[in-house]
């Protein structure tokens, strides 16, 4: 048995102005905005959702621009292989998480678990 549940969105913006539409998607959804370390600040801006419930996070990306949604699962592998079942189809392996693309061609990615309500919230799947 695992969990999974929607975990929010990303934002792919194709762009070399990352602060710049970090600063747009914060003021449009009152969310302020807030610096990632490292490497990741160079690639990501998270946005703060008021009330928790929302991982929200702007991405400088080099593909046409788009919103993708995260699920996160205890279980990355038992969860990629429950929505294969689905007809969904792996993409890529990157780092931690898994890309996939529905049936009707939307691509999504399998995170790891790190929302405070996870396991209140969380889809059970499986015996």
């Amino acid at each position: 048995m695992h969990k999974s549940k929607l975990a929010g969105f990303i934002i792919d913006c194709q762009t070399r102005d990352l602060q710049g539409a970090a600063h747009f998607w914060s003021e449009a959804l009152g969310m302020p905005m807030e610096q990632l370390p490292g490497e990741e600040g160079e690639k990501y801006v998270r946005l703060r959702d008021p009330a928790g419930q929302l991982h929200i996070e702007v991405q400088a990306v080099d593909h046409a621009s788009r919103v993708h949604l995260d699920i996160e699962a205890d279980d990355i592998g038992a969860e990629v292989e429950r929505l294969q079942a689905l007809g969904a189809t792996v993409v890529e392996h990157v780092q931690s998480w898994c890309v996939m693309q529905a049936p009707s061609g939307q691509r999504f990615c399998v995170v790891a678990k790190s929302s405070g309500n996870f396991d209140r919230e969380a889809n059970s799947w499986g015996e």
